[in-house]
């Protein structure tokens, strides 16, 4: 079978060449041409997978290392008889690690304790169920608003975004839509954000038009006291250099760029190939990953838990460096920023999960292990 990949796909050469012979390509600049003869297509979010790119080609599989699908015109796959998966929920502990460090950051920088706010969490699917149970290890109370969710029983005391406006912070994990019975097409629109309390915080890891990014920059002109983080942007590669300047956190759509994450959503997409042509899979992603890391908090005990938690999910991951890489768009030629932007998502370094950090206390330290290990980090201590 002939293949045809993103080259940003982690290990999907050393994958997909146990079932066939795998052409890597430009995920954004991909053209009909390039898939004509192609059996599998694999791609990611910056592919439009629809009549324009499949008309006239012999792909009778696409697969997207995704979580999301607003990208690929399912009906068009459904019509043509193409089968078709996603990878969904594989970056969902990435995408939840990351708002945890984003938060931390800002607590540092703006000086006030996270159990001490109130979130608002708008879409509490696989990424927004995992913020909220890695918030309530912290000690966060938080609202969650979810219609789809609601709708379907989810179990949960769903609250409407009315009352969503009224808490401290506000982050956003909803799929985009356009025509469904709740769209999420920029849900954070100029009135929504007319409505946002003093010092509001506001967070975007789900799509870019999720939040009506034009209507943001009139919004920060006049509105000094709210704190944005964004990792996702309206107009991407080409994102608004205005805005990026008035974002407390700005990242390069990277929230679940985890390598754990990344390798879990080529291993999903490369099972849903195996399964849809009969075959038996012989590469699994734990081979390719490399050992954990460690951390040491045994000499710099502290009894400040929030300065050691902090320490601990930055050793991990530090939102605050990719927010300084994004920020040298800032001092590039406007014809060099789209590049940039995507180099630094097709050259990002490790990143590893919580789960891959193993910290030594020095003492047992009931409060700061429970925490710890609530948010993924395995614990051992000099008892």
């Amino acid at each position: 079978m002939k293949i045809i990949a993103d080259e940003n796909i982690p290990c999907v050469k050393q994958a997909f060449s146990t079932l066939g012979d795998v052409t890597l390509v430009s995920g954004r600049d991909l053209r009909a041409g390039q898939v004509r003869d192609a059996d599998i297509l694999l791609v990611r979010s910056v592919t439009r997978v629809g009549a324009g790119l499949l008309d006239g080609s012999r792909v009778r599989f696409v697969g997207s290392a995704t979580i999301g699908f607003d990208h690929v015109d399912l009906d068009y796959l459904k019509t043509h008889e193409i089968g078709f998966s996603t990878a969904p929920g594989s970056n969902a502990v990435s995408a939840a690690e990351y708002v945890i460090s984003a938060l931390l950051a800002l607590s540092e920088r703006q000086q006030f304790d996270l159990a001490d706010k109130t979130i608002g969490i708008i879409g509490c699917g696989n990424v927004g169920s995992r913020v909220r149970r890695k918030l309530a290890a912290l000690g966060v109370v938080c609202l969650v608003n979810d219609p789809p969710l609601q709708e379907q029983g989810g179990g949960l005391d769903f609250v409407e975004l009315k009352e969503i406006l009224e808490t401290d912070i506000i982050t956003l994990h909803v799929p985009l839509t356009h025509s469904s019975r709740h769209p999420t097409f920029h849900l954070i629109d100029e009135t929504f954000m007319a409505r946002l309390k003093p010092h509001t915080t506001l967070v975007n890891t789900a799509r870019g038009a999720a939040v009506d990014n034009r209507a943001l920059v009139r919004l920060l002109e006049g509105r000094p006291d709210l704190s944005v983080v964004l990792d996702v942007w309206e107009g991407e590669p080409a994102i608004d250099m205005t805005l990026l300047q008035k974002v407390a956190l700005g990242t390069p759509h990277i929230a679940g760029y985890s390598l754990d994450g990344k390798m879990r959503g080529t291993e999903m997409i490369y099972r849903a190939v195996c399964e849809h042509f009969g075959l038996v899979g012989q590469w699994q992603a734990v081979d390719e990953l490399p050992a954990g890391q460690s951390l040491d908090l045994a000499a710099a005990h502290t009894q400040d838990l929030g300065a050691a938690l902090r320490k601990a999910v930055f050793h991990s991951y530090d939102i605050r460096r990719d927010d300084r890489r994004l920020r040298e768009l800032l001092t590039l030629a406007p014809a060099e920023r789209p590049g940039h932007f995507d180099r630094l998502r097709k050259e990002y370094p490790v990143r590893r999960e919580f789960s891959e950090t193993t910290v030594r206390l020095g003492r047992p330290d009931v409060a700061l292990r429970r925490v710890l290990e609530d948010l993924g980090f395995k614990v051992i201590s000099d008892d």
